[in-house]
């Protein structure tokens, strides 16, 4: 699949012109990470001709992991990149369309539900929420100003130009971990800043991060600011024990603390938690009939590739089912 091409037609079906028509679909699936793109497979097999509309985030967080070794069916491992392209070509197979463009307004207020991009506006006789969670952020002097120059969240994106120069690395979970050991091929010193005393991360995870020479550890600490001038070259840590704060050289900041559900485009239509998910019900509905959510933008608990993708799956069976009885409603009528 070439990215870069598909790319070129964002939001070129037409000007976005507020009084042209919206285009009627079916299915429309909002994301394009494991999630949205299973989705699409069992809605497009349904014959339901599903509409992806992949947002900014292409793919989610799965398209920026460098290694996937905990999906079935692959003994070797995959490229998370990789596993999207796979998804997408799958799914176009059996008539999905992808559209690469983001979704500006979603009005669950009407029926079908009216939806707007860049470019084009559609109407959906049912929705799948899929937008998925971003990386959350330290909130911390200097995190903002040197972000994309020497801050950052995605070690696929940036390991590649800390080769030989030492870094730091914020979390303790199995992000945390694996992409601390990913960042081992370029960086020459990498510092695990963890605010406890132990790591969260599975047990392989941890083995496996205490057995490469390069990954050291402050624990109990946590970032106060980021310094630098036109780039980062340091940190200041407190030691969250004694309050005692120091300096340490670094030339980059990887931080993996979590993350923070895409839901602001939703606030006020969908229910959602108290940190911000969509809440579903057993059958992945929402407070609204023929509006669906899967993957992570619902599940804070698991936030696993072959999770988000099940997920996915049960949420286009629900939509079908719904759609179904929409389609046996308007049979009756006429």
């Amino acid at each position: 699949m070439d990215l870069s091409l598909s790319l070129t037609g964002l939001g070129s079906k037409s000007s976005g012109d507020s009084q042209s028509e919206p285009e009627a679909r079916n299915l429309v699936i909002i994301g394009s990470g494991p999630a949205g793109m299973t989705a699409a497979i069992y809605a497009a097999r349904a014959d339901r001709a599903p509409l992806v509309i992949a947002g900014s985030a292409f793919g989610g967080q799965v398209a920026q992991t460098a290694l996937i070794e905990n999906y079935s069916g692959f003994q070797e491992g995959i490229v998370g990149l990789n596993l999207i392209e796979q998804m997408i070509d799958q799914a176009k197979k059996f008539g999905a369309e992808i559209e690469f463009d983001e979704v500006t307004k979603f009005d669950s207020t009407v029926y079908p539900f009216l939806i707007k991009t860049a470019g084009n506006s559609y109407t959906a006789r049912a929705v799948i929420i899929t937008t998925g969670a971003s990386p959350r952020r330290l909130g911390v002097p200097g995190e903002s100003k040197f972000f994309g120059r020497g801050v950052s969240t995605c070690a696929t994106c940036d390991g590649y130009f800390y080769r030989d120069r030492p870094i730091v690395v914020v979390g303790g979970g199995d992000s945390a971990m694996d992409e601390s050991i990913y960042l081992t091929r370029f960086a020459s010193s990498i510092t695990v800043v963890h605010r406890r005393d132990a790591l969260r991360a599975s047990a392989i995870a941890q083995e496996r991060a205490f057995a490469e020479k390069k990954i050291q550890f402050r624990w109990n600490s946590v970032i106060k600011e980021i310094l630098g001038d036109t780039v980062v070259t340091g940190v200041k840590l407190r030691d969250v024990k004694t309050n005692e704060v120091n300096e340490l050289a670094t030339d980059g900041v990887f931080i993996f603390i979590g993350l923070v559900p895409n839901t602001r485009l939703f606030a006020g239509q969908i229910d959602l938690d108290e940190n911000g998910y969509i809440v579903t019900d057993r059958h992945y509905q929402t407070n609204v009939p023929g509006v669906f959510a899967a993957g992570d933008v619902q599940d804070p608990h698991y936030r696993q590739v072959i999770v988000a993708a099940g997920s996915g799956a049960a949420a286009a069976i629900e939509a079908e089912h719904f759609l179904a009885q929409k389609d046996y409603e308007l049979g009756k009528l006429e």
